[in-house]
């Protein structure tokens, strides 16, 4: 795992998804400390660090937030962490982590099992724009 930055933060999310990627283009606009980098759980580079923290994707179908050599979470924790970056209006969602962790998540995987219902599929991954390429894992 030598090609991640250390001094990046990682956010695997699932790359079919529109949600997803709408989600993923809102961070990038919102990213003005250019702080993350992305790549689809489906990606290569996705695959390998899902296999290096050991993660059983099968049971989390969820967006990942990975800080190298520091931690890494899922589902509504990681939803949040990544808005508290962001500064600005986007402090006010903070206040979601007075509620406990697991009601979070029974909200974030109803979210997440209506996704494809709700917003619709890709075909395959998303494809960077050569602008936002940078952002992106190989």
């Amino acid at each position: 795992m030598n090609e991640i930055p250390k001094n990046k933060k990682i956010i695997l999310f699932d790359g079919v998804c529109n949600l997803c990627n709408d989600s993923v283009l809102k961070v990038i606009k919102n990213d003005t400390k250019n702080t993350f980098l992305f790549t689809a759980l489906q990606s290569d580079s996705g695959q390998k660090i899902i296999n290096h923290l050991k993660i059983d994707i099968s049971k989390i179908d969820s967006i990942i937030l990975y800080e190298p050599g520091v931690s890494y979470e899922i589902k509504s924790t990681a939803a949040l962490k990544i808005m508290n970056d962001f500064g600005g209006f986007w402090k006010i969602t903070q206040i979601f982590w007075v509620l406990p962790e697991t009601f979070r998540n029974v909200i974030y995987d109803f979210i997440a099992k209506n996704r494809y219902k709700w917003f619709g599929k890709k075909e395959s991954c998303m494809i960077p724009t050569p602008e936002l390429k940078a952002k992106f894992l190989e």
